[in-house]
Parts: structure tokens; C-alpha cells; sequence
């Protein structure tokens, strides 16, 4: 899943035209101008009408928005990436946009002014017309990449997540980015690629920026640096977006298989992995979701496997709080009981399940079926 090639990239966008994109034009009072934004909203966007969603901001929209949107379809379709609220910003000149003061490597004019309005007009926007949750991301390439740096200098940096791909680093930034790193309170996700057919004079600072990042230490930050090989200034961004994708959300998948392998090394805990794994979710990413059914599988099998059959208990009740309505809680109940030894109450649950919803594969006429093994076997 996580080598997604660029003719998949394409072929995945090929169907987001059919999902929910508009164009807004925005009255900047920062920039005195009228600027373009498109949104792009999640496919569930109009069913889920509680659910919120992250944001993702994209700098140099024109470009960016069909390869980011394109791999966001595909993954979120397998559920291997969450869905997102895109809005990808018009730049049409980047330059004055992004302009910073060469000594003081800080924005002047023209970037202080499209600082603000991404700050002060569109991530506000975004968050009183559309369900966005608490976590935001900023992705930039080039001299966006750089400028979007900036929102870590602050004392409470707006973004969550930053998506650098081959940045123009102003004045200083390779080392004032990891010292930011030092001192920010907060999780922050940082994504920083480069390749080795990229530019000599933006290479070299990158590389300078990631040794300084990599020798910080104790600190919330979750880095990820990539070097591509055999790639240029421009087609690294397509193998860096699921790159940074993955690492971003990367507590979202669903359990691994590496991941169960190291899950079903311990000896207990296994329902209370399952439990922070979800809590880590809602509060790093601000994705709030029902624990998925493979995933209650493979605890169930960890379970199993170790002989910890005291958790099926717990197990019965996050089922029953993720799916009040259908019959996993009873078949974990249920397994309690017949693998503690009181084989009467497992019985009476299993039978008890006749007035649940089937799920997952797990039926009422098999429910039943192991009620009556079990009484055969008394």
C-alpha cells in the first residue's frame, strides 16, 4: 500500500471529479485582492453529517490539488488513510506571495500579507462553512514548501502537520525550523523530501535542515525525511505525497500484520492497545471512529493465541460500545465465559444473541449453533 506509483495516483483521481469540488473566490482584506480557492470535500462528506474531517491546505493549489487529492481517494476508499477536507489556494504569482526579506529570512509585503490571509481568512473560512476538526495540515513545494515554515515560528503554530517538499529555505531556516522543535509543546508531524537530481543549491540546505532536525532530541515532533533516487525537483512530489501521507496518519491504519506480530508478543494488554490506539487517533489526528472489525479480530486472535481469555470480558465491552446494536458484544461475552470455565452462562449468551444484528461474519445461526455444541459437551 504504501508504494503507490504515479500512473495509480492518476488513474485514483480519474474518479474525484465525481465527488464534491467547488471553486470560491474570496474577498481578501488581507491581500486588498480577490483570491481563488478550490475545495475539495470527503465522498461520505454529505452522509456522515456528524463526523468532522482534517484539513488539508494546499499552497500552490493549481498544481498540487489532483496528485494529493488523487492518492487522498484511493487510500481513503481501503481505509488506509482517513478522508479529508481539501482547500487548495490559487497562487498564480507565487513569487510575490512568498516573498520574504533575504537578510532577515522573515516575510515582508506581499508574504506578510498572504501569511495573514491564509491565517486570519482561510483556515476561518474553512472552519465556519465546513466540519473541519482540530487537526490541520499545510503542504507546500519549492518556494511555498518554504514559506510554509513560517507558521512554525510562531508560539502556537497553526498547523499540526507540514508537508516540505524540496523547499526553498530563507535566510537561517535550516536551523531555526529544529530549534522551533525544541521549544514547541505540542505534536507536531514534519515531512521533509528531497531528491538526488534536485537542485544543488536547495539540496544542500535540505540536507544541512534534516542533520540539524535529526540531532534534535526530546522534543513532541514526528520527523520523516526522504531522499529520492533517481528523481528531479518535480517528480519527487509524486512519490512524496503518500510518503508524507502515510507518516502523517500513520496511527490510522488498521492493525498490521507487524504490528499484530509484535501486539501478540506480550503477554497481556491487548484490549487496552486496541482502546489507545483509538484514543491516539481522536487526539492526535482529531479523527473520532468506530474501532474497525478486523481490528476487534485481531485482538481477538492475540487473545487467543496467548491464552489471555480473562480480556474477552473488556473485549465484550468496547464491542458493545463501538456496536451497541449487533451481536459482537455477546460472541465476546460469550467466549468469556466458555474459556473461564462457566459453560451455563456461556451458553445462555450465546442463545441470548438471538436478539442482536448479525455483523462480521458473525451470525445468529452460528451463535446458536455453539450453544448447542457446548451443551452436548456437558
Amino acid at each position: 500500500m504504501k508504494k503507490i506509483t504515479l500512473l495509480l495516483l492518476i488513474f485514483a483521481f480519474c474518479n474525484t471529479y465525481a465527488q464534491q469540488l467547488t471553486t470560491e473566490e474570496i474577498a481578501s482584506e488581507a491581500l486588498n485582492e480577490n483570491r481563488l480557492v478550490t475545495i475539495k470535500l470527503p465522498s461520505s462528506y454529505e452522509r456522515s453529517k456528524d463526523k468532522k474531517y482534517p484539513l488539508l491546505v494546499l499552497l500552490d493549489g493549481d498544481y498540487l490539488l489532483d496528485p494529493f487529492a488523487g492518492v487522498l481517494s484511493y487510500t481513503s476508499y481501503w481505509d488506509d488513510l482517513p478522508e479529508v477536507i481539501i482547500v487548495a489556494i490559487s497562487q498564480p504569482d507565487r513569487d510575490m506571495d512568498c516573498e520574504w526579506e533575504s537578510e532577515s529570512g522573515l516575510p515582508q509585503e506581499k508574504g506578510e500579507k498572504f501569511f495573514d490571509f491564509i491565517g486570519r481568512e482561510v483556515v476561518p473560512m474553512m472552519e465556519k462553512k465546513y466540519r473541519v476538526s482540530p487537526f490541520k495540515i499545510i503542504a507546500g513545494h519549492d518556494v511555498t514548501a518554504g514559506f510554509a515554515n513560517f507558521f512554525l515560528y510562531k508560539d502556537d503554530p497553526l498547523f499540526n502537520a507540514y508537508i516540505m517538499m524540496s523547499p526553498v529555505l530563507p535566510a537561517e531556516m535550516e536551523t531555526r525550523v529544529p530549534a522551533r522543535f525544541k521549544a514547541i509543546d505540542k505534536p507536531i508531524f514534519y515531512y521533509l523530501a528531497t531528491a538526488d537530481g534536485d537542485v544543488g543549491r536547495l539540496k544542500n540546505k535540505i540536507k544541512v535542515m534534516d542533520e540539524n532536525i535529526k540531532a534534535v532530541t526530546e522534543t513532541k515532533f514526528r520527523y520523516l525525511f526522504d531522499e529520492f533516487i533517481g528523481e528531479s525537483h518535480y517528480s519527487l512530489v509524486p512519490n512524496a505525497i503518500p510518503s508524507a501521507l502515510y507518516h502523517i496518519f500513520s496511527s490510522y491504519q488498521p492493525i498490521t500484520s507487524d504490528e499484530f506480530q509484535k501486539l501478540a508478543a506480550q503477554t497481556s494488554g491487548y484490549v487496552q492497545y486496541l482502546e489507545d490506539k483509538y484514543d491516539m487517533i481522536e487526539r492526535d489526528l482529531g479523527v473520532k471512529m468506530t474501532v474497525r472489525l478486523n481490528d476487534f479480530k485481531a485482538i481477538e486472535a492475540a487473545i487467543m493465541k496467548n491464552g489471555a481469555f480473562g480480556e474477552f470480558k473488556d473485549l465484550a465491552s468496547v464491542a458493545r460500545k463501538n456496536y451497541p446494536k449487533t451481536i459482537i458484544g455477546e460472541y465476546y461475552e460469550a467466549l468469556f465465559y466458555e474459556h473461564t470455565g462457566n459453560i451455563k452462562k456461556a451458553i445462555k449468551v450465546y442463545n441470548n444473541s438471538f436478539n442482536f444484528e448479525e455483523i462480521g461474519g458473525i451470525t445468529k445461526d452460528y451463535m446458536l449453533e455453539k450453544a448447542e455444541s457446548l451443551k452436548s459437551e456437558m
